[in-house]
């Protein structure tokens, strides 16, 4: 489970041979390795795109490894508290693991994959001692808002060293972040021993079942090398000496899994919630190859009609804009080809990190959003469609006039 870079050729967590392919997205520029403006012109690394399916275990993943040092560059763009959504159900996490789960009076959490430190400001307000750990620069931001933060990757020897310093947590967080771990065993090794005997690890990663229901297959990309469901998840936690004690599906990102995870001991023991969503997920076929191969022809319809639509209006001279710039759109455009001559530019809110910069792949520049209100576009895509309903009443608020292209989880316009 600890994965070398480059291709894989057997299931990550089982490690079983008989991998099938679902579908290839073809070669991506991986999705935050955005392009300062003087760099235009050089060569951008692509890598290999393609989901599988494990035989064995059930686990849906790629079959490419990029070096994380790539993709969570020291200036990696990626801001979660800027999401006004976002920012609010992440600093929520504290105030649900506090009520889902009994503690003793000590009180520390550790964060990893902190960012800028959304998840720990909500413990702080309540009283925990906090540490996050992030390998990027962002981790500047969230020192800065007195939420003390290691600037590094977790590993197992890092824990070792938290643990000498601050002792054992009782909480352990990983928002959006254990999908992304190349190294599983190393990772869940250093958390095994770090976390107190009666902790626990609180992991949220997107949820296999909303990617499959809600067609979010922009939600492909290399930082996801896994898409987690519960049957690969309870096998690779029961190796490395945990049980799930509880799961719950939220609405992070799109719709996420938030799994509770305990040491294995007397007291602690899989949960109702656990092997309920196990049979519904079993029911709804996720575990069934056909499942996979319907999904893979909706992606390729998909493709088809919505460049139709796109390549159609740039014919009339229309002018299109992006609307939000996260991860998942990268995959969505260097899939779909619409790169700076289909759409103009992508508008962000004041605060993105990513303003300035250009789109990987495509080479799209990134802008401040009140050009968008001050000279509207005859169409505006929402690249940051799973927060459609919030964005577009922040954009009615403002009077936003631009007719709206919702492209998922099916092509909508609005007027």
């Amino acid at each position: 489970m600890d994965l070398k870079i480059g291709k894989l050729k057997n299931c990550q967590i089982c490690n079983h041979h008989k991998l099938t392919k679902i579908i290839s997205l073809g070669k991506i520029t991986p999705c935050d390795s955005l392009i300062e403006k003087k760099r235009l012109n050089f060569k951008q690394k692509k890598y290999p795109l393609n989901l599988f399916k494990c035989q064995k275990c059930g686990l849906i993943q790629i079959d490419y490894v990029v070096d994380p040092k790539e993709l969570f560059h020291i200036n990696y763009p990626y801001r979660s508290g800027i999401t006004k959504d976002l920012k609010n159900n992440l600093e929520k996490i504290s105030s649900h693991v506090s009520k889902n789960i009994k503690f003793h009076k000590k009180k520390f959490v550790i964060d990893i994959g902190s960012n800028d430190g959304s998840i720990l400001k909500g413990f702080k307000k309540m009283g925990y001692n906090v540490l996050g750990i992030e390998p990027t620069n962002i981790s500047k931001i969230a020192n800065k808002d007195g939420i003390n933060t290691i600037q590094s990757f977790f590993s197992h020897n890092l824990s070792k060293k938290i643990k000498k310093k601050y002792g054992k947590a009782s909480i352990i967080t990983a928002s959006n972040v254990f999908a992304h771990v190349n190294k599983l065993s190393d990772f869940l090794k250093g958390i095994h021993h770090l976390l107190d005997d009666d902790g626990v690890f609180v992991s949220e990663s997107h949820y296999l079942g909303s990617i499959i229901e809600k067609f979010q297959f922009d939600s492909i990309y290399h930082e996801h090398l896994k898409y987690y469901s519960v049957k690969p998840l309870l096998e690779l936690f029961s190796k490395h000496n945990f049980v799930f004690e509880k799961v719950e599906k939220i609405p992070n990102y799109g719709g996420s899994i938030r799994v509770y995870a305990r040491k294995i001991n007397h007291k602690y023991f899989t949960g109702s919630s656990v092997k309920k969503l196990l049979n519904d997920e079993i029911k709804k076929g996720y575990y069934d190859n056909k499942t996979y191969f319907n999904f893979a022809k909706k992606i390729e319809k998909f493709k088809k009609e919505f460049q139709n639509i796109i390549f159609k209006l740039k014919k009339q001279k229309k002018s299109i804009i992006g609307i939000g710039c996260p991860g998942r759109a990268m995959t969505l455009l260097e899939y779909c080809k619409l790169d700076n001559n289909k759409i103009d530019y992508i508008a962000e809110q004041k605060e993105s990190l990513k303003i300035g910069l250009f789109t990987p792949g495509t080479k799209i520049p990134v802008k401040n959003e009140k050009l968008a209100f001050d000279s509207p576009p005859d169409y505006a895509v929402m690249l940051s469609w799973h927060y459609a309903k919030s964005i577009i009443k922040n954009l009615k608020k403002k009077n936003f006039k631009s007719k709206i292209i919702i492209p998922l989880p099916y092509i909508k316009l609005l007027k």
